[in-house]
């Protein structure tokens, strides 16, 4: 049974639309639908009668007219259809009624109105969904799953969506939780007959568990990057000296003219970003403050902010102005790999990587290309061995490639899109696989971590047994937060007020 005692009601749909969906929910739904609905007359041929939806059963719809008013008044709304859902087998595991009517927004305001004349109210932002969590249709993490699955730009941030509001984040926890509650019964078992100090959890055995467990959100902690990638966009800093074409170059990228651009140096002094599909994976472009030295303070503070850019991005590209002089060239190309992390960047697909753009190559000599190839090639190779895209173009490793570009003439831009696109290609396939992309699972990941390593500590110590199970205990609250089972109203509003109204 419902602990919900209101009927709710909203629409389900997004207006503008030739068709609208008006959803009702709650033990009243059906019997206030019913009051101002009326079924169409079946042809006498087919020996049918009209069926009130007070007699329907789940999972049918039904033809008719809504109407207002009574007896001479009475008025007709719209021709609709009406699906009946009965509870359990609903969406919010109440009985519930969808109405699909024409999408005028008057019609829709007229429904409504008589909905709430009838005893409904409406529903507030994500109302469904949490009734659906609370009735047990789901867990906390398939809720917010739902609101993911709505806000997916791409094929592979609906994959991960998918994927968890079909229980396979879910699942992996609820493993996790079964092996610590194993131990920590065990453990608990102990204490009860500590007086005739008998051993239940053979510890070399517990430490195995719990390798396996902490192993495992690990490595769902070490996903989050990723994964916030691939549903927020793959985060991409274009990063350079001033006025060395990285304005131009977003433009280029976006195919309109986004950023403003001038021969003036430090026109941007504010970070500037869109994001831009390529071939099914989302990417967040970045455009930053030109990086140099200046007095002026607001620049300083951009300039600020372009190194924070680049510190949180997973690919950075480094324009370079092949026009300037070659210490500038490298000076530049030195300031940025600063900011890289102390490891090299490449390996999987959630690593910092960085792509060298060598800009203004069709105003640029022979000479100055070459020069610049090498002295790159001579740095990146010295701080960090890596294999780069020689001057000819053909490609001798895929760590650090450098292309050469025009952006004002839009030249070289689709080669280095292309090897951008195949380099995060994987993220299609890797969003398969769990990752964790809430930030809420994220910190309750962390919690249930440090709480295991605490357990890991007690085992190689002479740490009391019941410290040790009151660790496990935690680790399994944490864990416990993620899918709802352990939650505060507080955690719930917080959710849920980031909803649709109609979800």
């Amino acid at each position: 049974m419902s602990i919900f005692t209101n009927t709710i009601c909203a629409p389900a749909s997004s207006g503008g639309g030739a068709i609208s969906v008006i959803r009702v929910s709650g033990d009243k739904a059906i019997e206030i639908v019913d009051r101002i609905f009326s079924p169409a007359v079946a042809p006498e041929h087919t020996g049918m009668r009209p069926v009130s939806l007070m007699e329907a059963k789940g999972y049918s719809m039904h033809f008719g007219s809504i109407y207002a008013g009574d007896g001479e008044e009475r008025r007709q709304i719209d021709e609709v259809i009406v699906s009946v859902f009965r509870a359990p087998a609903s969406y919010t595991g109440e009985n519930s009624v969808e109405i699909s009517c024409h999408g005028s927004s008057y019609i829709v305001q007229e429904i409504l109105d008589l909905l709430i004349q009838g005893g409904a109210k409406m529903a507030a932002p994500g109302e469904f969904t949490q009734r659906a969590f609370v009735n047990g249709k789901m867990d906390l993490s398939q809720a917010e799953a739902v609101a993911d699955l709505i806000a997916s730009q791409t094929e592979a941030a609906h994959r991960i969506a998918m994927n968890q509001l079909k229980g396979g984040f879910s699942d992996e926890l609820s493993e996790m939780r079964q092996e610590l509650l194993h131990i920590v019964s065990l453990m608990e078992l102990e204490l009860d007959f500590s007086e005739e100090e008998v051993e239940f959890a053979d510890r070399r055995e517990l430490r195995e568990l719990l390798d396996k467990v902490t192993n495992h959100i690990g490595r769902l902690i070490s996903s989050f990057s990723l994964g916030n990638a691939i549903k927020n966009g793959v985060p991409v800093a274009i990063a350079g000296a001033t006025n060395s074409g990285k304005s131009t170059l977003l433009n280029a990228i976006l195919g309109e003219n986004r950023a403003i651009v001038s021969d003036i140096a430090g026109t941007t002094r504010d970070t500037i970003e869109e994001t831009f599909n390529i071939d099914g994976v989302l990417f967040r472009f970045i455009d930053t403050a030109g990086l140099r030295n200046s007095d002026d303070v607001i620049e300083r503070i951009g300039i600020e902010r372009a190194y924070s850019k680049i510190d949180e991005a997973l690919l950075v590209l480094a324009v370079c102005d092949l026009t300037s002089p070659l210490e500038d060239i490298i000076s530049s190309a030195r300031d940025i790999l600063g900011r890289i992390d102390g490891d090299s960047p490449g390996g999987g697909a959630g690593d910092k990587k960085v792509v060298f753009l060598l800009n203004k190559s069709d105003i640029a000599s022979e000479e100055q290309k070459c020069e610049a190839v090498r002295s790159l090639e001579s740095l990146l190779k010295d701080c960090r061995g890596l294999q780069l895209r020689d001057n000819s173009g053909s490609c001798t490793g895929s760590l650090c490639p450098i292309f050469f570009i025009s952006a004002k003439e839009k030249i070289g831009i689709r080669e280095f899109i292309d090897h951008i696109s195949s380099t995060y290609r994987t993220l299609n396939a890797l969003s398969e696989t769990s990752l964790v992309t809430n930030v809420r699972h994220l910190e309750a990941l962390k919690a249930a971590q440090e709480s295991l390593l605490r357990v890991r500590e007690g085992l190689d110590t002479t740490t009391p047994t019941d410290l040790i199970a009151q660790d496990i205990r935690e680790a399994l609250y944490h864990l416990g937060t993620i899918v709802g089972e352990i939650t505060t109203d507080e955690v719930l509003g917080n959710i849920f007020r980031n909803f649709c109204i109609g979800k």
